[in-house]
């Protein structure tokens, strides 16, 4: 059968059916769909997907859907073994081939490729330009190439390999056989290379946003890191993460102290011998170690979706490595932290190894890179906004609402006053001796320092000399980056950088406009609760992961193989009983239902025998079709968040109000509500939904089946809201009850 044959039979419903069957998902993540229907049509395909956005689904659900092979190229042996497990988990068969099988499970496997018995073969480039290895590709009918980590093929990417570059004579050799070319970053020069070099044919081209609205992102001033490392840790029991160092000794060094002090942590860097090195990063992976201390060798193919927090102990080279590293958090899609701790003095050690490179060329590069990672630590405006634009997307909101500077913005402070006298003294030097200088010396002259440089020169006459000793040294650097942000000043390139007025600063220092300016920040930012990390029955949450962990060890795979996290969080939030249940729950799919479900409903049911069921009102953001179809079989309960949101509504606020002052989203909000009228309390339904709408909801609910929230949006149309529909139906569920009860309903202010 041809793939555009294939493509025709695979409509919506068999495509949804799949994803159901095999991998448990009632719906596709944002692309997904249609670069597979572009794939099952036979075309080449160019996905840029961020970490974490399901590029693997997009070239493993065509696979099943089409006759033959389908070949993925990965670079790295742990993520091909990673995949594969993952894959038979879900009862589909794959195989990879690589350095790490003996002789015999190499022949093993290939007699299963030639017999026709794998639907996905997992390789090396190298290994696919090994001889005879086109007859063998030609042989197995290939149907389908996907090339992972396709960055790889340029020397443009921030991890050129140039084996990759032999992968374009695949379309010489299988022409008609279709390409998809995938990656999580790349600017757009190198998703230019990546067409190029690959030959892709009148590709459909998908770019997603390289937002994570689940990543949580801060910088804090460096002050003792070690001290500050293991408080921020002591403040996340049982969670693992990623540390990224600078150096070799410091991975070593920050892994033993912690190990030391009771948290469980291995280093990994190239200088490990290659045993110990996959060693350690397998006993992480396994959650054997809670914590991997790391140089950037750590990283690319790394699939473990509950890694929870990726703190960065030194500052990163750049913003590109500091958007990879960070975002090998929470690929699961649940809430994750990323920490960067900032110094001057990082600044100044990756200046120095700067200056060790011998080509000009890549040193203005580096300067300029590191000039920009200093201005992304340093800024005060949204970090989401400031990555996002690195890579020349705009964010449209206001506040991202999951940054340090948009949950607790910095002071600020009349700076018209200290703008004048620094744009001044960059005037002054520049003027009285025709050449500029660097920051550092525009803060001596301020200061009034007695250095030779600045005595040869006679900047101790300038007018500007020494009117700024009543400001700190790391406070003028600090005003002085800050006026270079603003456009004001513009720093040269090359190794002696200096400053120069811009036509806007000129501007400024002759009108002495107005100039409001930011502190630094003194001190590390209090913990803000993650939005959306809703808890659930935590208790019964952790036997599901020590039951998982029991399946995983058996099976001698790392326990996210058998459930994400996410997975059992849903059970813990929604504690399925039956089957059917079971099968709702994202991530099960037909394979897991058969194998799992037996030991993960014997372990609820466990739990429930001696514990109360637990509903949690800001629960994760859930399929909207199991919204309401939580079973009450028994009372519900207004915790301390849904009361305190409560009191907030009592007291006159609004909807947008309660969300922005609680750091969550309006959703959350209108859950709170709900469970609070569905447990009772007086709320004042007209205050939320009008008469008209309450009325339409309750008659449609009588209409369609009232667990789907779905079916009854879709009724009501795009004038009536979720949440609008959600506090209706509780109120509906509340009568029902109270009706049963003979108490009085709830879903409007009680009048004593």
């Amino acid at each position: 059968m041809s793939p555009s044959r294939v493509h025709q039979a695979s409509e919506a419903p068999e495509l949804l059916h799949t994803l159901k069957e095999v991998f448990g998902y009632d719906t596709f993540r944002p692309l997904q769909e249609p670069i597979i229907r572009d794939s099952l049509a036979g075309r080449d395909v160019f996905a840029l997907l961020p970490t974490g956005g399901g590029k693997s689904l997009c070239y493993q659900l065509p696979a099943l859907l089409r006759n033959g092979l389908t070949v993925v190229v990965s670079p790295l042996i742990a993520l091909m073994k990673d995949q594969v497990d993952g894959l038979h988990a879900a009862g589909v068969a794959a195989t990879f081939l690589n350095s790490t099988l003996n002789a015999a499970e190499s022949r093993r496997r290939l007699r299963g490729l030639h017999q026709g018995e794998f639907r996905l073969l997992y390789a090396a480039p190298e290994r696919l330009m090994l001889p005879g290895w086109l007859e063998n590709l030609k042989a197995w009918r290939v149907a389908s190439i996907a090339i992972d980590e396709a960055h790889c093929i340029s020397e443009w990417g921030h991890d050129f390999r140039p084996e990759y570059r032999q992968l374009a004579t695949l379309r010489d050799q299988l022409p008609d056989v279709p390409v998809m070319a995938l990656t999580a970053t790349a600017t757009e020069r190198v998703r230019a290379d990546i067409l190029t070099q690959l030959r892709l044919r009148d590709p459909g081209c998908y770019v997603a946003s390289f937002n994570r609205p689940n990543l949580h992102y801060r910088v804090v001033p460096k002050a003792e890191a070690y001290r500050q490392l293991r408080a921020y840790l002591a403040g996340r029991p049982g969670e693992s993460g990623i540390i990224y160092c600078q150096s070799r000794k410091s991975a070593e060094s920050v892994a033993e102290r912690l190990s030391a002090d009771g948290i469980p942590a291995r280093p990994y860097h190239a200088g490990l011998d290659g045993p110990v090195r996959s060693a350690n990063q397998e006993a992480f992976l396994r959650d054997e170690v809670r914590v991997i201390c790391a140089t950037v060798a750590f990283g690319m193919g790394i699939n473990k979706p509950n890694v929870r927090f990726v703190v960065h102990y030194d500052l990163p080279k750049n913003i590109e490595g500091y958007y990879q590293e960070t975002g090998r958090a929470g690929r699961d899609g649940l809430p994750a932290d990323c920490l960067l701790l900032f110094s001057a003095g990082d600044v100044v050690k990756q200046t120095g190894f700067i200056d060790e490179k011998t080509d000009a060329r890549e040193q203005e590069i580096a300067r300029a890179q590191l000039r920009q990672m200093v201005h992304y630590a340093e800024s005060s405006v949204c970090r989401r906004t400031e990555l996002l634009g690195y890579f020349g997307e705009s964010y449209p909101a206001t506040g991202c609402g999951g940054c340090d500077n948009c949950l607790e913005p910095r002071e600020t402070f009349d700076g018209t006053q200290a703008a004048q006298k620094f744009l001044s003294c960059v005037y002054r030097i520049r003027e009285g001796g025709g050449f500029g200088v660097g920051l550092n010396h525009v803060v001596e002259v301020l200061t009034g320092a007695r250095t030779e440089k600045l005595l040869k020169w006679g900047h101790d006459r300038l007018s500007t000399y020494g009117i700024g000793q009543d400001i700190g040294r790391g406070d003028w650097q600090a005003i002085g980056r800050e006026l270079v942000r603003l456009g004001y000043l513009r720093q040269t390139p090359g190794k002696f950088s200096t400053l120069e007025l811009t036509a806007e600063g000129r501007q400024l220092l002759r009108e002495r406009r107005a100039v409001t300016l930011t502190r630094p920040a003194t001190a590390p930012a209090r913990e803000v609760r993650r939005s959306g990390d809703v808890p659930c029955d935590e208790r019964l949450f952790d036997r599901l992961r020590t039951l998982r962990r029991t399946l995983a060890d058996a099976r001698d795979v790392p326990a996210y193989i058998i459930f994400s996290d996410v997975a059992l969080r849903w059970m813990a939030n929604r504690y399925p009983v039956t089957t059917d249940q079971f099968a709702a729950i994202p991530g099960v799919g037909h394979r897991k239902l058969e194998e799992f479900a037996g030991p993960f409903l014997a372990e609820i049911a466990d739990h429930l025998r001696s514990n109360p069921r637990q509903l949690f009102a800001d629960s994760m953001a859930a399929p909207e079709r199991m919204a309401a179809s939580v079973p009450r079989s028994g009372p519900v309960r207004a915790g301390e968040t849904v009361q305190e949101t409560l009191r907030l509504f009592r007291a006159g606020q609004e909807i947008a109000s309660i969300a922005r002052q609680r750091g969550v989203g309006e959703g959350s909000i209108w859950t709170h509500l709900a469970t609070a009228i569905e447990a009772g309390e007086a709320v004042d339904l007209d205050r939320l939904v009008t008469t008209e709408t309450q009325r339409a909801i309750r008659d449609a609910a009588k209409q369609v089946n009232v667990e789907q929230l779905a079916p009854l949006k879709t009724m009501l149309g795009d004038g009536v809201g979720y949440g609008e529909i959600r506090v209706v139906l509780a109120a509906m569920r509340q009568q029902l009850s109270a009706g049963r009860s003979g108490s009085p309903p709830a879903g409007r202010a009680r009048r004593d």
